[in-house]
């Protein structure tokens, strides 16, 4: 069983949220709702691939820069919009 000295002592409540500041002015509305930073997740999302394939092309060298936070990858928006950019800019005349 707990101890009466700590069953006593009063709940602390959680201090509130905020969210991080920006210190960059989001070019678009989708910009605005997302952060600075991305998630692998994230961005398999939004590149309608699977997390699995970010890994092996981050493996291979062929992917979107990646940057390691601690022990987490994170990728840079803009930097993953340059490598979209990239990847589609070919001619479609034969």
């Amino acid at each position: 069983m707990c101890c009466p000295a700590h069953c006593s002592r009063p709940k602390r409540s959680p201090a509130p949220k905020t969210p991080p500041r920006s210190t960059n002015a989001p070019a678009t509305a989708a910009a605005a709702q997302r952060g600075p930073l991305a998630t692998p997740a994230e961005v398999a999302a939004y590149l309608g691939v699977p997390v699995k394939t970010l890994y092996q092309w981050k493996y291979r060298g062929i992917g979107p820069s990646v940057h390691k936070v601690g022990r987490h990858l994170r990728y840079r928006w803009p930097e993953v919009d340059a490598w979209l950019d990239a990847q589609t800019s070919y001619d479609l005349t034969a």
